[in-house]
């Protein structure tokens, strides 16, 4: 029971993605990274530059529990400044293998999320295989929305994500479907350097999860963080390293019953020149 509950990223449920959301205690709602891919879709329509990332994660020092991560995302349409999302949105995709030759999944995810004001909206398609060494494999398209929108501008920012609201099946044997899972939360920046998230996940079918964390940028390449997830009692903490293009996160969680887990992403950002200001007319 232990392992499934703290395994839930798994199972085709949407799990969280990026070592910055895992080091949150993956209260990742209101992120908007290339990550957002997986977290939340509407995270994308914050994107500004072309960004590429490669995650890899542990659970538990068990091989089995092994997933690897490629996203990417776009703006769509340059814009006059290199800090603006794209005018027609931002696209996204997502590359994900867990487990090993015995049992595994396979993810691969398309979506679209654009910003208008102070406020997100995407969706998201995912195509999920699930196979079992001598059973062979099964195959579900999960549909997902999301959205995120600033209550007080960069102050307090809400997040929304629906999870597989299709109930897509994946075999017929007792009506077994992939996870339909709701996430919604909020995030409070005090000041520029402190983030506080404060997330809950309910899946149709499991008790209702809190998970809460904390960003400190204790310098402006360095970013210190902190976490806890209620409902498979873990604490996290990690750390994010900027250098130049590229960004460097790390994250750990500690399990009392099975140990520890740990995750490292790797995120480039390519600076696309900006599309030409429009001459002012005398």
């Amino acid at each position: 029971m232990l392992m499934a509950q703290c395994a839930f990223a798994q199972g085709g449920g949407p799990g969280t993605a990026g070592a910055r959301a895992a080091g949150m205690g993956q209260a990742a709602a209101t992120l908007s990274d290339v990550w957002a891919t997986s977290n939340n879709i509407a995270g994308l329509g914050s994107i500004s530059q072309l960004e590429i990332g490669v995650a890899a994660e542990n659970r538990f020092l068990t091989k089995s529990l092994s997933t690897a991560t490629l996203a990417a995302a776009a703006p769509l349409g340059r814009t006059s400044s290199g800090n603006v999302p794209g005018r027609y949105g931002v696209v996204g995709v997502t590359l994900q293998r867990f487990g090993d030759r015995l049992y595994n999944e396979q993810r691969v995810a398309a979506g679209y999320a654009y910003r208008t004001g102070v406020m997100s909206v995407g969706a998201r398609v995912d195509v999920l295989q699930v196979s079992l060494e001598g059973l062979g494999s099964q195959r579900a398209v999960a549909a997902s929305v999301g959205a995120q929108a600033e209550l007080l501008p960069r102050r307090l920012v809400f997040g929304a994500f629906l999870y597989n609201l299709n109930q897509a099946k994946l075999a017929s044997y007792e009506d077994e479907r992939v996870p339909t899972v709701l996430r919604a939360g909020l995030s409070y920046r005090p000041t520029d350097k402190v983030m506080l998230n404060a997330e809950v996940e309910k899946d149709l079918d499991r008790a209702a999860g809190f998970r809460a964390g904390l960003e400190y940028q204790a310098l402006p390449a360095l970013a210190l963080r902190a976490g806890v997830l209620g409902l498979s009692e873990q604490l996290t903490g990690g750390a994010g390293l900027k250098a130049g293009r590229f960004l460097f996160d790390y994250a750990a969680a500690w399990h009392a019953s099975l140990g520890l887990s740990q995750f490292l992403t790797v995120a480039f950002r390519v600076t696309a020149a900006p599309a030409p200001a429009t001459p002012v007319q005398p």
